[in-house]
């Protein structure tokens, strides 16, 4: 990886690209639009999220180069809204456009392996693991050190897929077999008090900000509730924050990143993974802060300065899955969002997707309130409005 270089800066009016139509795309697309420009959206779905808002599409698959060269003709800089976008695409932009994030910052945050150990060699913490090739794999070699376990696939697992709890040899080798016998990371099983993270921004000239910690509860692997700020004691934060930074640098990161971690019981802060992009942890940001992660997402990528992450307002984040929009016979229903709405300090953001599955992010709500209590008390009434059963704290 080479040193930072500072992008140039893009006048607005100007295309900015994307890799992705999700719903990550679609708020990005909404922020830079607000700050003037435009968005041009390559995704093989034509009604993806992002392509309904976006200025104009290419409906390609990632790979296609002739696909990439349109988009580098067009847009002044492109950038990516999910991981697992082909750092061999984004290699052949960089040619001839600016990209963020990198190729090769993204290749070490697609595949858990090398993601720990290059955490690791930074002097930050993470869990302990062993990496499990299962044609090389023998059971009998010294994994009891790792058991209790999440084994993991080495790429491509997020929201909960690709993940497998093991307790013994026995569990481990079904579970290889289910995940298909690919490279996996068996992960010892910690007792954990608090999962947070920290969403940090980093331009092409080495500025680094990073946002409110997010305290973060999840359901069945999924992402269900972010509290901000995350209650724990200012220097753990002050911790958090440090440690997603000294990673930024150390990647030469040019972009949006979150790092989550795990919070131990004895409160040993430890990394879990990293994300390169805006991050479902971050979207409090649309509504509670001075800049939202999309924002500086857009600026970054256009060569602007940093805004100020900076909090106006306490907030609790809910997300919304497919499986409210299914009454307990399994019919298709839409929740009813003016009894949530009759909340003022409830903000909806809904992502556009047609059709609705359990377990799929369909949207999410913003509680924005004076005091965290207050957003507390809030959030409960909104998930009891709509059927939520997980409790918030």
């Amino acid at each position: 990886m080479t040193n930072p270089k500072a992008f140039k800066v893009v006048s607005p009016g100007r295309y900015l690209g994307l890799l992705g139509g999700g719903q990550l795309g679609r708020m990005f697309c909404m922020a830079a639009q607000s700050l003037g420009f435009k968005v041009l959206v390559l995704d093989p779905d034509s009604d993806g999220p992002a392509a309904t808002v976006a200025d104009a599409q290419i409906q390609a698959d990632y790979h296609d180069e002739n696909a990439l060269q349109q988009l580098a003709q067009r847009c002044d800089a492109v950038t990516t809204e999910f991981e697992n976008v082909p750092a061999q695409a984004l290699e052949i932009l960089a040619k001839t456009i600016t990209v963020s994030p990198s190729a090769a910052a993204v290749q070490i945050a697609q595949n858990r392996l090398l993601e720990k150990k290059f955490i690791a060699s930074q002097q930050v913490p993470v869990a302990p693991y062993v990496e499990l090739i299962p044609q090389q794999t023998r059971v009998d070699q010294n994994i009891s050190p790792y058991l209790p376990g999440i084994l993991k696939t080495a790429r491509f697992g997020y929201d909960g897929k690709g993940q497998v709890r093991v307790a013994t040899s026995e569990q481990l080798i079904h579970a290889l077999n289910e995940l298909g016998m690919v490279p996996c990371v068996l992960e010892k099983q910690l007792n954990l008090k608090l999962e947070v993270s920290v969403i940090v921004c980093r331009d092409s000239s080495g500025n680094t900000i990073t946002y409110p910690v997010s305290e973060n509860q999840h359901h069945q692997g999924i992402l269900q509730t972010c509290i901000v700020p995350a209650n724990i004691k200012p220097e753990l934060a002050d911790q958090a924050r440090h440690d997603a930074t000294t990673i930024a640098i150390a990647l030469e990161y040019v972009g949006v990143l979150c790092v989550e971690f795990f919070i131990l019981q004895d409160s040993t802060l430890v990394v879990n993974e990293i994300a390169p992009r805006p991050h479902n942890s971050g979207h409090y940001s649309i509504n509670a802060c001075i800049t939202s992660q999309f924002e500086q997402q857009a600026r970054i990528l256009a060569g602007l300065p940093l805004g100020d992450p900076s909090l106006l307002a306490q907030a609790v984040m809910i997300n919304l899955l497919g499986d409210l929009w299914f009454d307990d016979q399994g019919q298709q229903r839409e929740p009813n969002w003016f009894k949530i709405l009759t909340f003022p300090e409830v903000k909806l953001h809904l992502y556009g997707k047609a059709e609705p599955r359990p377990g799929r992010k369909m949207g999410h709500v913003t509680v924005v309130a004076a005091s965290i209590e207050h957003a507390l008390v809030i959030a409960e009434k909104v998930k009891a409005s709509l059927g939520i059963q997980v409790q918030c704290g």
